[in-house]
């Protein structure tokens, strides 16, 4: 059974107006998935719908097998129930500031009902380098060190399913091939899959199993990263990407 499956997805903030449409995708299990698309494509719109923020104008989402949403609204149950397995990060959302690092990550351990909060927080927050920031309120990161936050609230709850929105982006390049070599761990030995926009295309042709590029909010192309390259004669993402965006393919 696919954790994700979306069916002919589309979302309008107004009328004619689509900033999803007819999107259909499936997620195996231990599988990273990267979303691909020039600004505007939708990929914010897909996460969002994922995580029960927003209403599909259309379609539905399925996620553990259960129904999250469809066109007739959200069932408040069911999303509490699929969130508690699954975390998101993004570059565009920070943690409250006024806590301190361990007070934040304490915050989403007792949400979670996670079994030995604080041992956990402080794993999480050494996975990411930041235990020596422990006390220090999150108002005193930089950018840098405010996604890595993000991140280790992402990881929290051991989740099965993880939604990454731009997770790297500030990073130095050290900490981001950590990042990035952590979450290829966790999928290949925890089972976790991952939903993952970026616009670092290197990175990304590293760490997917599989791709899929939006255009204008429509699946333009889908499938696994080497075998895409091959059949568009690409020697990269990046030159595929262009491709795609300019209509070439």
């Amino acid at each position: 059974m696919p954790i994700i499956e979306v069916k002919g997805l589309s979302k309008s903030f107004e009328p004619g107006v689509f900033a999803l449409k007819a999107v259909s995708l499936n997620l195996s299990r231990s599988q990273i998935l990267g979303i691909l698309g020039p600004n505007g494509a939708g990929k914010t719109t897909l996460i969002h719908l994922l995580l029960g923020l927003i209403t599909p104008t259309e379609g539905e989402i399925l996620i553990f097998g259960e129904k999250l949403s469809d066109s007739r609204g959200i069932s408040t149950r069911t999303r509490a129930r699929i969130l508690g397995r699954m975390n998101f990060a993004s570059n565009y959302v920070s943690l409250p500031l006024g806590l301190t690092l361990r007070e934040n990550l304490m915050v989403y351990a007792l949400m979670y009902g996670v079994a030995e909060p604080r041992n956990r927080c402080d794993r999480v927050l050494k996975m990411f380098e930041l235990y020596e920031l422990k006390d220090k309120r999150a108002k005193t990161l930089s950018s840098g060190q405010m996604m890595r936050l993000c991140l280790a609230k992402a990881l929290i709850n051991e989740p099965e399913l993880l939604l990454l929105d731009e997770p790297t982006a500030g990073l130095d390049p050290e900490i981001a091939r950590k990042a990035r070599q952590l979450l290829m761990t966790l999928s290949r030995q925890k089972g976790l899959s991952v939903i993952y926009t970026s616009h670092n295309l290197w990175e990304m042709q590293e760490v997917s199993d599989r791709v899929l590029f939006l255009k204008k909010g429509e699946v333009v192309l889908e499938g696994a990263g080497r075998e895409l390259l091959g059949s568009y004669e690409a020697r990269s993402l990046e030159e595929l990407f262009f491709k795609v965006i300019e209509g070439k393919k």
